[in-house]
C-alpha cells in the first residue's frame, strides 16, 4: 500500500501517525507553515520549526518536496511536508487519506482524494465529504466510527479533566508577541504569570495561570499571538507531569479507530 497521508500534525494527528507507523504503515503528514498546536512536546508539527520532532521514540522529519518525502518515508521514518492546501496529494497518490486538522470544519478534504478518506471530528459528513468520520468528543462515543452522518458538533467547551473544563484552557488576553516564563511540564500555581505578551500597540500584558497544576501545552516563545487565540493548557493533575510529552488517552483511542479502518480497507483491497 502506498504511504498514508495525514493532513495535520497536532497532538491528535501525532497519536494516529504513531499508531499507524508502529502497525507497519508508512505515513506522510501535511502541515501549515505556522502550526498553532499547544501540546508541542507531543506533536509532530514541531518539525515545521525544528526540522524534526521525536515523540515516544518515533522521529518525524520535514521533507522539502513530495518526491523527497516519498523517497525517504518508511514506517520507522514518517515524513512531514509544509502543505496546508494539500497540493501535494496528486503527487503522493495515497490509498488512504486522514484529515486530522481538527479545524471543526472541512478545510478542503474530498472523498475523491483517495480510495479511503477518513476525517476526525466535526465539520464532515460521512458518505458525502469522506468515507468515514471518527468521533472526537470525550464521552461514551469517543472513537466511534461513523459511516453515515457527522460527529457531534463542537461545543467550544474543553472536555473535563479532574472536574475542570473551560478553566484549564488559556486564551491570549491581548494581541502581540508571546514571551513564555514556563516550559511545558512545569508545575504552576493559580494566578502566577506563565507568560507575558508584548502588545502590538505597546506595553505588556501578563498571562496568569488559570488554575494550579502542570503546564500541559503553550505556544512557542516569540509567537505572534492574536487576541483570543488558544495559547496554553493546564492539567490540574500534578502527577501528569510525565505525560506532557506523550500521546494522550484521547489520541490513542482515536488512533485505534483509524487503524481499524485502514486494516479493514487493506484486507478488502487485497482480497
Amino acid at each position: 500500500m502506498r504511504p498514508i497521508v495525514v493532513r495535520g500534525a497536532g497532538d491528535l494527528a501525532t497519536g494516529t501517525i504513531i499508531r499507524l507507523s508502529r502497525a507497519g504503515y508508512s505515513v506522510i503528514t501535511l502541515e501549515c507553515g505556522r502550526p498553532t498546536a499547544i501540546r508541542r512536546e507531543a506533536a509532530f508539527c514541531e518539525a515545521v520549526y525544528q526540522g524534526s520532532k521525536t515523540v515516544e521514540g518515533l522521529t518525524c522529519v520535514r521533507a522539502g518536496t513530495p518526491e523527497a518525502a516519498l523517497a525517504a518515508v518508511t514506517p520507522e521514518n514518517p515524513q512531514l511536508l509544509i502543505d496546508e492546501n494539500g497540493s501535494s496529494i496528486p503527487v503522493l497518490r495515497p490509498d488512504v487519506l486522514v484529515d486530522a486538522v481538527i479545524a471543526k470544519r472541512n478545510v478542503g478534504t474530498r472523498m475523491d482524494m483517495a480510495p479511503l478518506t477518513v476525517a476526525l471530528g466535526p465539520g464532515f459528513t460521512a458518505g458525502r465529504d469522506v468515507h468515514a468520520v471518527i468521533e472526537t468528543m470525550r464521552g461514551h462515543d469517543l472513537g466511534r466510527i461513523i459511516r453515515d452522518g457527522s460527529a457531534l458538533p463542537n461545543t467550544g467547551v474543553p472536555g473535563l479533566i479532574a472536574g475542570f473544563g473551560r478553566e484549564r484552557v488559556i486564551h491570549a488576553p491581548a494581541s502581540g508577541r508571546l514571551h513564555t516564563l514556563h516550559a511545558i511540564g512545569d508545575p504552576v500555581r493559580k494566578g502566577e504569570a506563565i507568560a507575558w505578551i508584548e502588545r502590538d500597540g505597546g506595553g505588556r500584558t501578563e498571562v496568569p495561570a488559570s488554575l494550579s497544576g502542570v503546564l500541559r501545552g503553550i505556544l512557542p516563545d516569540g509567537f505572534d499571538t492574536p487576541e483570543g487565540m488558544k495559547m496554553a493548557d493546564i492539567d490540574p493533575r500534578a502527577e501528569q507531569r510525565k505525560n506532557c510529552c506523550t500521546v494522550s488517552d484521547k489520541a490513542r483511542c482515536i488512533a485505534g479507530s483509524v487503524l481499524e479502518l485502514v486494516c479493514a480497507f487493506e484486507h478488502h483491497h487485497v482480497s
